[in-house]
Order: structure tokens, then C-alpha cells, then sequence
């Protein structure tokens, strides 16, 4: 059990600390995600940024993932049991329609502080603060991917670990403190799991680019 974000992305800095990295940027999927990765990013000497995704969600059911949608606007589907309905394929071009405006509401958000960071050549962790379904970190690791990273890593406190498999497929690397059988939601596994609000992730965004920003300056003095 992880006291907060923040505490949970303590541990896995802890198990990340020894690794050799080259040039290590930490993308993080807001909301939550970017609590995680501005202590990653900090303990580890890496670059912040963030990676946009959504869910995509299910009809009368908005805490159901279908699947989700990457900024780039490519769609994972999860897997389903049964031939989808003949409505399905009109209703998700719709929730797709949503899920892209919200995403570039966010986008404009977070690149009005700080331009998107070089992907090619470097290590690259994606981060979020657990993963349930794992459709919204499997988008973002496409896009990730597209754009030729050294290495691709995932590293989250906490997964289902049926998932958890899913997503290894699309990354170099996973870096889990906890998969557990007994999974039903990402916040049973905190003790404070308090929402994360866009102008909270943003100014955390805002707040590490500004000392990112002073760090680089003092650099150039010396």
C-alpha cells in the first residue's frame, strides 16, 4: 500500500536508480501520471514531459475502457469477448471525437509551458500512476514508439498483472513494484489517491519547468 503519488513514485525511483540511461526523458500521462513522473524525473537527473492519451469509454458505462485514443489519433481497442454490435463502430467514432477535443484542450494546456521534448536516441519512461486496463499507456507507447526512442521503458508502482503482460509487448521494458492477482481499481492500492485536476498537473508541469529552466541557466554561467 502506497501512502500517496508521490511516495509510491519514490519506490520505483529507488528501483530505477542504478540503471544506465542515456539521455533519460520521463513522459507522463496526466493526470495522475504527472505526479508520478515529476518525482521520476527529479530523483532519476531526467527531462519531464508529458504524453497525451484517453480512454475510450464504454456507453452508460464512462469508468468502462473500450479501448483508447492516442494524441496522434490512432485508436487501441481492448479485446472483447463477443462480436461487437452493429452500433458499435457509429458510437465510437463519436467517443473518438471527444476523447481527441479533450486532448487537445490538454495539449494546448501543457505546451503553453513548455514545448514537447526530442523523443529519437534517448531513454524513454512512460509513466502513469497504475494501470488498470493498460488501453491508455498502450496508446501512448505507440506514439512513443513512432518517434524512435534508444529504449522504451514502462515504469508504474502498480498493474493488473493480465495486463501488465499486454502492455510488455509494446516496450522494451516494464518496471512494476507491485502486479497483483486481487486487482480491481488502481486507488485500492493508496491510501490517498485524491483526484488530479488539469491546473494541478499543469502547474506541477509548470513548476519542474521552471526550475529545469533555472538549472539550465546556472549551467551556462559557469
Amino acid at each position: 500500500m502506497f501512502r500517496n503519488r508521490e511516495d509510491a513514485a519514490l519506490r520505483l525511483a529507488q528501483k530505477l536508480r542504478d540503471r544506465p540511461l542515456r539521455d533519460p526523458l520521463v513522459l507522463a500521462i496526466p493526470r495522475g501520471g504527472v505526479v508520478t513522473g515529476a518525482v521520476l524525473a527529479r530523483e532519476l537527473g531526467a527531462e519531464l514531459d508529458v504524453v497525451l492519451s484517453r480512454k475510450l469509454r464504454a456507453p452508460n458505462q464512462p469508468e468502462l475502457a473500450l479501448g483508447a485514443v492516442s494524441e496522434t489519433g490512432d485508436v487501441y481497442l481492448n479485446r472483447f469477448h463477443e462480436e461487437p454490435p452493429d452500433w458499435f463502430n457509429d458510437y465510437l467514432a463519436g467517443e473518438r471525437r471527444y476523447q481527441l477535443a479533450e486532448i487537445a484542450r490538454r495539449k494546448q494546456l501543457f505546451r503553453s509551458i513548455r514545448p514537447a521534448a526530442p523523443i529519437k536516441g534517448r531513454s524513454v519512461l512512460v509513466t502513469d500512476d497504475g494501470i488498470a486496463t493498460g488501453s491508455t499507456m498502450i496508446a501512448a507507447l505507440k506514439t512513443v514508439r513512432s518517434q524512435e526512442p534508444y529504449e522504451l521503458i514502462v515504469a508504474v508502482p502498480v498493474a493488473a498483472p493480465e495486463r501488465l503482460r499486454e502492455v510488455r509487448r509494446h516496450c522494451d521494458d516494464v518496471v512494476c513494484l507491485l502486479a497483483v492477482e486481487d486487482f480491481w481499481a488502481v486507488g485500492q492500492f493508496y491510501k490517498d489517491f485524491s483526484p488530479v485536476e488539469d491546473e494541478e498537473a499543469a502547474e506541477i508541469f509548470r513548476s519542474w519547468a521552471a526550475a529545469s529552466s533555472r538549472e539550465e541557466a546556472g549551467v551556462s554561467q559557469r
